[in-house]
């Protein structure tokens, strides 16, 4: 499984320092993939600080390597540091107004210099009361892998934007419709070798509802938010074992 955490605006270089100088204690036995995935200053500090286990990972990614871009961080300026790049974050499309037209153009970008990208999807409150949660999956779904290749490198999270931060999380049943819904988009758009595509959780996930969340059939990970920022908690999720 995956395990990847997403720290958003958190951690100084010397708390990056810190967290991994115990982190790499905790998690040295897992055989989980662990991802941590840090602000742009901390990310060459977490680089040299993790163990050779840990992917490091960035929250973003411009779609152009060079230029008059004031305030953007480049593929080739990540290529030293990082394996994945997070895209797509409701944080970054309902925050910041990100279409998935940007962020089809970033997936392009990341595919073209090997990166491996975890694509987020997922729905608001009211759009899921008016029970528009699989049009909305679906329009970004297909709106972000336009003109895509399938690529092993493409992971997808669901993350329903109402359970992040929330304390709230998806009922089993819930989670277990939408990743297949997902899986089924994936397959209409690349074929059945999508099939195999990995999709993670993530909306409050922590070490006390991870049982519940990986009693779900097709949850291949989750993305962390919060608890990943405490070593001993999110530690206790990537020790997990899904079927001990």
């Amino acid at each position: 499984m995956l395990i990847a955490g997403n720290w958003k605006m958190n951690k100084t270089v010397k708390e990056t320092k810190d967290f991994f100088s115990k982190f790499n204690k905790l998690v040295s036995k897992t055989k989980n993939q662990i991802l941590i995935c840090p602000s742009f200053p901390c990310i060459p500090a977490a680089k040299k600080s993790a163990s050779a286990k840990i992917f490091i990972g960035a929250q973003n990614i411009f779609f152009e390597e060079k230029g008059e871009f004031t305030g953007e961080v480049s593929p080739l300026q990540l290529k030293d540091f990082c394996d994945f790049i997070i895209l797509g974050h409701s944080d970054r499309r309902h925050k910041f107004s990100e279409s998935s037209d940007s962020i089809n153009k970033k997936i392009k970008a990341s595919l073209k210099h090997n990166f491996n990208v975890i694509l987020c999807v997922g729905e608001t409150f009211s759009e899921r009361e008016s029970d528009q949660t699989k049009e909305i999956l679906s329009e970004q779904l297909s709106d972000s892998l336009k003109e895509v290749s399938f690529s092993e490198k493409i992971l997808v999270a669901y993350e329903p934007v109402w359970a992040i931060g929330s304390g709230k999380t998806a009922k089993p049943k819930d989670v277990f419709e939408v990743h297949s819904f997902i899986k089924s988009q994936l397959i209409e758009l690349f074929g059945e070798k999508a099939a195999q595509t990995k999709i993670l959780y993530g909306g409050s996930v922590k070490p006390e509802n991870l049982k519940e969340i990986f009693s779900v059939e097709n949850v291949d990970g989750v993305l962390v938010g919060g608890a990943s920022l405490n070593p001993v908690s999110f530690s206790k999720i990537a020790n997990y074992e899904k079927n001990k």
